[in-house]
């Protein structure tokens, strides 16, 4: 299901990590296929209040826990410079779908990086 949320759709995530050859394409792009699909599931599932946001990124955010090994297995890491991109996407998602009010740290609370 193609996002309608025309910020999101213009939106390129985790550009900075890939414009740092430190961190292989090709696993970055697995990350963004995550927040596309937070993205996804936001619209459909639409949750009401901040907790029904948080359930569906701490999902997402397991899903990057488990990508930090195959990181590793291409000689990268979520390091520090990695953690404040993939925070600041799902600041992003969580903003341009009106959850100004969201805190940072709980959106990805679950994370293990």
């Amino acid at each position: 299901m193609p996002v309608t949320n025309e910020q999101v759709a213009g939106h390129v995530f985790l550009q900075q990590m890939y414009s740092d050859s430190y961190f292989p394409d090709h696993v970055v792009d697995k990350g963004s296929a995550i927040l596309m699909r937070l993205c996804e599931r936001i619209e459909a599932e639409q949750p009401s209040d901040l907790d029904a946001l948080y359930a569906l990124t701490h999902a997402a955010t397991e899903e990057f826990n488990s990508l930090d090994a195959e990181f590793a297995a291409a000689g990268s890491e979520i390091e520090t410079v990695a953690r404040e991109v993939i925070a600041e996407n799902f600041w992003f998602v969580a903003s341009a779908y009106g959850f100004t009010d969201a805190d940072a740290e709980k959106l990805i609370a679950t994370r293990d990086w």
